[in-house]
C-alpha cells in the first residue's frame, strides 16, 4: 500500500521553506536529506535533496540553469530520468509511511508527479507577486555584495559601500526584474494547470500570513480532511518577522513591459481565489 504523500508547492521565496519548517515541527518528514542554510534561508531550506538533485539534472539537461530561474522552453524529461524519480518515490514510500517534500523546482514537473504519485496531496503555497520578485533581487545582490567586500582591498571596499554598492544594486534590478517576473508568471501557470486538473479536495492553497492567524484550521484540514497523523505545533514559534519582508511597489518600476505585471496579478488572483477560508 502507498504512503501518505504531501507536495509543498510553490516558488521559490514564496515562504515554502518556513512553511514545510512549521509542517516537519508538527511531525511529518519532509526529506531524509535536507538542504542547509544560506544567505536567504537563515533557518535552513528544508528542501530533500534527493528531490534536488534530480530537479537540476533534468533543468541541466534542458540546457537551462539548474537554478530554475530561467525557463524558455517545454521540459523533457528522458526515461532515465523518470525511472530515477520512481525510484526516489519508491524508497521514500518504502522508508516512511507519511512523507513530504519541498523543492520550488517541483512546479516545472507537476504533471509528471500526478501521475507517478496519484493519490498525493498538495499544499498549494502563495504570496505576493512583487514580494517575490523583490526577495530573488534582494537575495541575489546579497551575494554580490558579500564577495565584493570580501575579496575587495580596503579602499576598494569603502568606496563601494560609499558610492558603488547603491549604484550597482540599481542596474542589477533593472537588469533582473523582468526575468524574474516571467519565471514567477511560468511558476504560477503550472500550479494553476495543477489545481486544474486535481479534485480541489486533493489540495489547499494557503499563504505565511493566513498562517499566522489560521495555523489551527490547516493542521485540522491536514489531519482530519487527508488523515495525516501529526501533532500540533504553533505557526509562530517558526514565523519570524524579520526574516520576511511586505510586498510593495518597488520593483514596478524596473519592469518595462507592464502586461507582465497584469499577467503576474491576474494568476495571483486565481491561486488567492482558492484559498482556504
Amino acid at each position: 500500500m502507498s504512503s501518505k504523500t504531501l507536495m509543498i508547492v510553490g516558488m521559490g521565496r514564496s515562504g515554502t521553506s518556513l512553511i514545510t519548517q512549521w509542517i516537519n515541527k508538527c511531525g511529518l518528514s519532509v526529506g531524509d536529506s535536507l538542504l542547509g542554510k544560506a544567505i536567504g534561508n537563515i533557518e535552513g531550506h528544508f528542501e530533500d535533496e534527493d528531490f534536488l538533485k534530480i530537479h537540476e539534472e533534468i533543468l541541466i539537461s534542458n540546457n537551462l540553469p539548474s537554478t530554475g530561474l530561467e525557463i524558455t522552453q517545454e521540459l523533457f524529461i528522458s526515461n532515465d530520468q523518470k525511472e530515477k524519480l520512481k525510484k526516489i518515490i519508491d524508497n521514500k514510500n518504502r522508508l516512511h509511511t507519511q512523507w513530504g517534500w519541498k523543492e520550488p523546482r517541483t512546479c516545472l514537473f507537476l504533471n509528471i508527479y500526478k501521475e507517478l504519485i496519484p493519490k498525493a496531496k498538495y499544499l498549494i503555497l502563495v504570496r505576493d507577486y512583487k514580494a517575490v520578485v523583490e526577495s530573488l533581487l534582494r537575495r541575489d545582490f546579497a551575494y554580490i555584495d558579500k564577495d565584493k567586500l570580501a575579496t575587495e582591498k580596503k579602499i576598494s571596499k569603502f568606496t563601494w559601500i560609499l558610492f558603488r554598492r547603491k549604484k550597482a544594486k540599481q542596474k542589477y534590478y533593472t537588469e533582473n526584474a523582468e526575468k524574474y517576473l516571467k519565471v514567477c508568471i511560468v511558476y504560477n501557470e503550472a500550479i494553476i494547470k495543477a489545481m486544474d486538473q486535481l479534485s480541489s479536495n486533493d489540495y489547499i492553497v494557503v499563504s505565511y500570513l493566513y498562517l499566522k492567524d489560521n495555523d489551527k484550521r490547516v493542521f485540522e484540514l491536514l489531519e482530519n480532511k487527508w488523515n495525516f497523523s501529526l501533532n500540533y505545533f504553533d505557526f509562530n514559534k517558526v514565523y519570524r518577522k524579520e526574516l520576511i519582508s511586505d510586498a510593495t511597489n518597488k520593483i514596478i518600476r524596473f519592469v518595462k513591459d507592464k502586461s507582465l505585471l497584469e499577467k503576474a496579478k491576474e494568476l495571483e488572483e486565481n491561486i488567492n481565489s482558492r484559498m482556504v477560508i
